[in-house]
């Protein structure tokens, strides 16, 4: 059990998985990773967008570990977890008797994190007076604690994280427009997992060899039939759902449930596509695999899987049709059947 608070604050390199598994192989996570590479020894605030579930605090965690503050502490705040009246408090700390009682109390997160990172995740949720605040402290280093009278100074890198879009909040009024563009000089965008999939194979290894651990149950083995079942689901919940399938095919201990469950959904999604009418253009409206790759799926069945044939079926161009495929996820090879790709 840690022993001191720069026990529980300090991230080993040895928990973050590895660049292989964080990035993966996509142009825009490797895009990601050059950019850390050009900032990491920079003190500039940094802002780290991405759909629930992506792994910015992974990405945080990288960038701190990669930084000249690796050897200083590592903190972070959920500013949607913590209630607004309780948010000032945890980030700036404060000199009321109550507060003082503990170090965390007193210094806040700033004042913990002093020299380290900082990393505020929902960052959208924090109020105007609290992100004039923050401004404060990204301009010049200071910063006011509840209670006291004098502003302190802290050297600590902030990192930023949101999974809304910040340039709504900021034509809202939600957002401070000045924040946002001091924030927003180091803009990393993290990919979602549907854009992601032939990382799966990998990211399925990674989750199996973590959670195999800290379950102590054997690791079952993939058949390529789940492989492709896992690559043609749309993962809403991004990675963070990936490995609460991975946790549950381990503890099930066998491949067919996970793949089971997984052709129902997806065969579930199919037909409820397949319920779907009107034209193309109108399908392309609708997000993963909805309306559009209903009407793909079923000129290709028609056409025998043929791609040329269905292309030429929906008057569009075969490259067309080729990139349709990859965006709705329907595997682009022949199949002898109807239906949705099974494991064998």
């Amino acid at each position: 059990m840690p022993t001191n608070l720069d026990e529980m604050l300090r991230v080993a390199p040895a928990d973050l998985p590895s660049e292989a598994v964080i990035f993966g192989g996509t142009p825009a996570m490797r895009k990601v990773r050059d950019q850390i590479e050009r900032v990491r020894l920079s003190d500039d605030p940094v802002l780290i967008q991405g759909e629930s579930g992506t792994g910015k605090e992974t990405i945080a965690r990288f960038l701190h570990e990669h930084s000249n503050r690796r050897d200083r502490r590592f903190v972070k705040l959920s500013c949607a977890a913590v209630s607004s009246s309780l948010v000032e408090r945890e980030i700036f700390g404060g000199e009321t008797e109550s507060l003082a009682r503990s170090p965390e109390g007193r210094l806040g997160l700033v004042g913990v994190a002093d020299g380290g990172t900082l990393l505020l995740t929902e960052i959208g949720e924090l109020s105007l007076d609290l992100q004039d605040k923050l401004l404060r402290v990204l301009q010049d280093g200071c910063y006011p604690r509840l209670g006291g009278r004098e502003e302190r100074r802290g050297r600590t890198r902030v990192v930023c994280a949101s999974n809304v879009d910040l340039l709504g909040a900021v034509a809202s009024g939600a957002f401070r427009a000045d924040l946002f563009d001091r924030i927003e000089a180091v803009h990393l965008r993290l990919s979602p997992l549907r854009d992601r999939k032939n990382d799966i194979p990998q990211l399925c290894e990674y989750f199996f060899e973590k959670l195999s651990r800290e379950f102590q149950r054997a690791i079952p083995e993939l058949s390529p039939g789940t492989i492709e079942l896992l690559k043609q689901w749309s993962w809403p919940g991004n990675l963070l759902e990936l490995r609460n399938w991975i946790a549950r095919a381990i503890i099930l201990g066998e491949d067919e449930a996970l793949a089971a469950e997984l052709r129902r959904r997806i065969g579930a999604r199919y037909r409820l596509a397949q319920s779907r009418t009107g034209s193309l253009e109108e399908a392309g409206d609708g997000a993963g695999l909805t309306a559009t790759s209903a009407l793909i799926l079923r000129a290709l069945e028609s056409n025998r899987w043929n791609r040329r044939k269905t292309a030429e079926a929906l008057h569009m161009s075969y490259r067309a049709l080729l990139y349709k495929l990859r965006g709705v996820g329907i595997p682009q090879r022949r199949r002898s059947h109807g239906g949705p790709p099974r494991t064998h």
